[in-house]
Order: C-alpha cells, then structure tokens, then sequence
C-alpha cells in the first residue's frame, strides 16, 4: 500500500498506476468496439468503469475533507470492482481470450486491494482522530 504523502492525500503511486490502468482499459476497449453488438456494449461498460478509477483517485487527491478524500476513494474501490467483474464477463462470455485479458483483471484486481486498503485505513485514522 503506498504511504501518505500528507494528511488525506495518498502517494502519486495509486494515480499513476490506475492512469496507466486506464489507458490499458481504452486499447482495450477500442478493440472491442470494432464489431457492433454485445462486443461494443461490454467494452462501454468496461471504458466507463475502467477510467473512472483514476478519475476519482485523482479527484481524491484534491478531497476538501477526510471525508471527501475516503468517499471519493470509496468510489474508486467501487469502479475498480466493477471493471473487474466486467472482465470476467467478456471472458466468460468468450468475447475476448483469456489470455489476453489475465494481465490486466489481475491489475484490476490488485488496484482494487490497494484502493481497500486506502479506505479502511483512512477510516481508521478519522475515527481515531
């Protein structure tokens, strides 16, 4: 987990790490989009929930309270779970092949550990406070 920089605000590690997620979810997604039907629905899915994470760790990044920052990185946890399972969608439904896609529903998965991480540990220092 990546330490604080400074009160309510997480290293650039996370924000780095999900932008570059996210740009993995866009090639992806253009990749998807290339056939009309489910293929292009999903990849809507996946594109919106995908960048979304990095949009709101950086959103965090500028939290105007403890509050603010621990909902906004709650909504991150949230879009990075839900990438997660629209991965395993596309992979069940064969629309993509696995192999292509281990590496980044492991990244998907891992962001959304380190994001938990942040939150229970942010509730934990405000509660405390």
């Amino acid at each position: 987990m990546p330490a604080p920089a400074e009160e309510g605000k997480e290293s650039p590690d996370i924000e780095r790490r999900t932008f570059e997620f996210a740009l993995r979810i866009v090639r992806l997604c253009l990749t998807l989009d290339e056939r009309p039907g489910v293929r292009r629905t999903l990849g809507n899915q996946l594109l919106r929930s995908g960048t979304s994470i990095g949009a709101n760790v950086t959103e965090a990044q500028a939290a105007q309270s403890k509050p603010d920052f621990i909902s906004k990185m709650n909504i991150a946890l949230k879009e990075a779970r839900e990438t997660h399972y629209w991965l395993r969608m596309i992979v069940a439904t064969q629309l993509l092949v696995e192999d292509q896609l281990i590496p980044v529903t492991r990244e998907a998965d891992e962001i959304a550990r380190i994001l938990g991480a942040i939150v229970r540990s942010a509730r934990r220092n405000h509660d405390g406070a």
